[in-house]
């Protein structure tokens, strides 16, 4: 009996199926990479932003809106590292489990299989020009906006030990003071009365209580000294046990600026129109390469999974280091080389389509060079014998390392 040759699936419900099962695959991975990233990164930063805002009034209210106007930014900035690092994962896991060759040997091709995901990175491309091009303004300016109201304030009636209260027509310190930061030690205070007559006031101690009003601050000072300037403008020291004055709580200062004094805050559309107009509010060549820059971070992201197969193809099992660290230096070299062209560019030293395509062009050109390269012969791409080096070379370090271990513990 002459047996069947096995029917190449041409039909349209087959390609859907492998499509789900791929896309399927690289949902969770995305997700968690850009999740953790992102989390991370607002993480260290909320730490910075409680301690610069340490004496400010209500600063766990401000540090939540500063945090949710970060979150367009890191975003933008995790998107690419968290879309190539599950591209590598989902790419590894097909290799180490044989499913590339099944479908390979099934009569799809690499460029078929590559497909979806190059469809992932038009879609995230469409979403990552919504980011930079019109969250990010929005979102930055509010940032800077919520950090100039909390930075003015004021005092909220509390002091950490070894901290300044810096605020027109007064400064204090103290060396310690308890959790609450109303006890005090080692107090002191240079400040100008309504007259503008200057006085000095160091204390051994201090208790400070907030007003029912949550306009002054009631301080109870003890042993210390008070010098002031009198009417006459003659110097007057006191030598008190107990003494007691009042701070004031200051307000917010005025608001921020207008949006659209820097051009970080300027969505694409205002961009191109302040790019075209004959006075613009920031220098044409400044505009031109933010606007370049935005679009090339985004025009970018279809070509990763070009640069994904590749290097995960040649990632053997256990050997899949090198081939993440050369995609991470070919992404850190993207990423700074588009800020090169931005500053030459915004410096008059080159023209913003050429300072800022140049990288692109380059980096794209690489992607596709280096995927056309795998599809004859999947694994064996133009930089394997670059990997293969790099993966021997890391296991000698690693080697080197471990027997001057040995050597140290016997």
């Amino acid at each position: 009996m002459k047996k069947k040759p096995i029917p190449t699936p041409h039909g349209t419900s087959r390609f859907r199926l492998i499509d789900a099962y791929l896309l399927r695959l690289l949902l969770w991975p995305i997700i968690g990479c850009l999740g953790v990233t992102v989390i991370a990164l607002l993480l260290e930063r909320v730490l910075r932003l409680l301690d610069v805002l340490s004496q400010s009034s209500a600063r766990f209210g401000y540090v939540t809106q500063l945090a949710a106007n970060l979150v367009p930014h890191y975003l933008g900035l995790a998107l690419p590292v968290a879309f190539f690092v599950a591209l590598f994962i989902v790419i590894t896991k097909l290799s180490d489990g044989s499913e590339i060759d099944a479908l390979l040997a099934s009569g799809q091709s690499l460029t078929r299989v590559a497909a979806p995901f190059v469809g992932v990175g038009l879609f995230l491309m469409i979403f990552s020009l919504i980011v930079f091009g019109y969250m990010q303004p929005y979102s930055r300016y509010a940032y800077r906006a919520v950090m100039h109201e909390a930075i003015n304030a004021g005092w909220n009636g509390k002091l950490n030990g070894g901290s300044f209260i810096d605020q027109p027509k007064l400064l204090m310190t103290a060396d310690g003071a308890d959790p609450a930061g109303q006890q005090l030690t080692r107090v002191f205070i240079r400040r100008q009365d309504a007259a503008g007559r200057e006085e000095v006031i160091t204390a051994a101690t201090a208790d400070l209580r907030a007003d029912a009003d949550g306009k002054n601050v009631t301080m109870l000072l003890r042993k210390g000294q008070r010098i002031a300037v009198d009417a006459r403008g003659e110097y007057r020291t006191l030598v008190f046990d107990q003494f007691t004055t009042n701070v004031p709580l200051a307000g917010a200062a005025a608001l921020l600026r207008d949006r659209g004094g820097d051009e970080r805050e300027l969505t694409l559309g205002e961009l191109a129109r302040q790019a075209d107009s004959p006075h613009p509010v920031v220098p044409r060549a400044t505009l031109l390469a933010e606007l370049y820059g935005r679009l090339a971070r985004a025009l970018f992201l279809p070509f990763l999974p070009l640069l994904a197969f590749p290097l995960g193809l040649a990632a053997k099992r256990g050997n899949r280091t090198p081939g993440l660290i050369i995609a991470g230096v070919l992404l850190l070299a993207f990423q700074h080389s588009l800020q090169l062209g931005q500053s030459l560019a915004e410096s008059g030293k080159a023209m913003p389509l050429a300072a800022i395509g140049a990288p692109w062009l380059i980096f794209t050109a690489l992607s596709v060079w280096m995927f056309v390269g795998s599809r004859k012969r999947p694994g064996q791409t133009p930089v394997t014998e670059l990997i293969r080096r790099f993966g021997v070379g890391i296991k000698r370090v690693r080697r080197m390392f471990r027997d001057k271990f040995e050597q140290a513990e016997a």
